[in-house]
């Protein structure tokens, strides 16, 4: 017969202290906002499983941009959620803390940034990590790849979400400058993007070499898969342009305008800021002028100018050649952007010439690119958010009811969070972000 001996006792089981791990440390909202970014929270206990854990999140300094209340935390495994809801213009702190077994916690800290209501946020996006946005191209798949007036990186973007950027490209190797070309025009053709520098001069009146671009990207894929490779770049459609206008007397003020201490965003000025194709054409692109107005006087008209040959001056480096230039009443204001869609119909964005302009009108004309043919506006745009209205994303069928078409702005110059200090110079690319927002067109 056997005895058993006594029981073991049962070994006690040790837990390790919980990690903890923030996908971003720095976040930007927007009071009001719909589909505001999100972090990440990525949490573990060694001896514990992970739906074990409890993440939480607490205000730490300014409850009246959020508080405790306006975070909320979702998911239950190691990886999880965390979501606010802005209350207040401005700055906060947010302690995330994980609290697992054995009584163990672990904190981080999220350095949070809310920046004020805009009108009809339900139609507003907020894409983060640079807010200088000048420039945009769809896709496909819902993603467009924006562009930078302050750097040669281009980015891609999930249009129906704020966030950061999915992918980025800095082409400043390729194109061998060190300094931002002012990318301010963009369209495609095929599988081509035909990108465009301002061609002025700097806010200072001095002349910057980068800024006498124009260079092309590859497209493949599309959507969130979407690659773009270098193409090729022209440094020399401002000379060409300034030559045109001098051999036919000086009538748009090219030279003047260009000339060394002369500011590009002044009526008279030489500022480039749209890029599109003729009708029908994969040769003939329009450049669309911010400045001069024709002629140099309120209530001139808006100024584009053909490049006959443009596919050329970018495949080969030849010379640009150039049709008249098309005037076009838009009621007093420049062109800020111009897109056409398959069916040739042209959206146009009108603003300012002004570099201070952000409360001056702006509208969308649809025009048919016919020289001669006057544009008819289908939208006044507000002026009360924060940055100017830069960039038609594409075109919609414009004479479908309700077309609505996407928009963004350039916030660079924009005080988002009431401190004083201009987007572009926000410490973290995470603050800094530039807005998009859907309009819908008039009959």
């Amino acid at each position: 017969m056997l005895i058993a001996g006594p029981t073991a006792p049962a070994q006690a089981v040790t837990y390790g202290t919980p990690t903890i791990a923030l996908s971003a440390s720095y976040l930007s909202g927007a009071v009001g906002a719909t589909g505001d970014p999100v972090v990440n929270v990525t949490v573990g206990q060694s001896g514990a499983d992970a739906s074990a854990l409890t993440v939480s999140a607490s205000a730490s300094s300014r409850a009246s941009v959020a508080g405790t209340g306006d975070v909320t935390v979702t998911g239950a495994g190691a990886v999880r959620q965390l979501a606010v809801a802005a209350r207040g213009r401005g700055y906060t702190n947010l302690t995330v803390k994980v609290t697992g077994l054995g009584g163990k916690s672990a904190t981080k800290t999220l350095y949070y940034a809310a920046s004020a209501a805009v009108q009809n946020p339900a139609d507003a996006r907020w894409f983060t990590g640079s807010a200088d946005a000048s420039a945009a191209v769809d896709v496909g798949g819902g993603y467009a790849v924006v562009a930078d007036d302050e750097s040669n990186v281009l980015r891609l973007y999930d249009r129906s979400r704020s966030g950061a950027p999915v992918k980025t490209w800095d082409f400043s190797s390729q194109l061998g400058v060190s300094k931002e070309v002012d990318i301010e025009g963009a369209t495609r053709i095929g599988n081509t993007i035909y990108w465009t520098g301002s061609l002025g001069n700097n806010k200072d009146g001095e002349y910057k070499a980068p800024r006498n671009t124009v260079f092309t990207t590859t497209v493949s894929g599309s959507g969130a898969g979407t690659q773009l490779a270098y193409g090729r770049s022209y440094k020399k459609l401002r000379d060409d342009r300034v030559a045109w206008d001098k051999a036919n007397g000086n009538r748009y003020g090219f030279a003047a305008g260009t000339a060394e201490g002369e500011a590009p965003k002044q009526i008279d000025g030489f500022n480039v800021e749209g890029l599109e194709f003729g009708p029908g054409s994969t040769t003939t692109a329009y450049l669309g002028f911010r400045a001069p107005l024709a002629p140099a006087v309120p209530g001139g008209k808006a100024l584009l100018v053909p490049v006959t040959n443009f596919d050329q001056v970018l495949a080969s480096g030849a010379k640009a050649a150039f049709g008249a230039g098309v005037e076009l009443d838009l009621g007093g204001l420049a062109v800020r952007d111009i897109r056409k869609n398959a069916a040739g119909q042209y959206l146009i964005l009108a603003g300012s010439w002004a570099a201070d302009d952000n409360s001056d009108p702006y509208a969308l004309y649809q025009w048919d690119g016919v020289a001669g043919h006057a544009p008819v506006k289908r939208a006044d745009l507000p002026t009360t958010d924060p940055g100017g209205w830069e960039a038609i994303v594409d075109v919609p069928d414009l004479a479908a009811a309700g077309a609505r078409v996407q928009l963004v702005t350039d916030s660079g110059s924009a005080d988002l969070y009431g401190d004083g200090t201009e987007a572009k110079d926000l410490s973290h690319a995470e603050w800094k972000k530039a807005r998009a927002a859907w309009f819908t067109l008039n009959p």
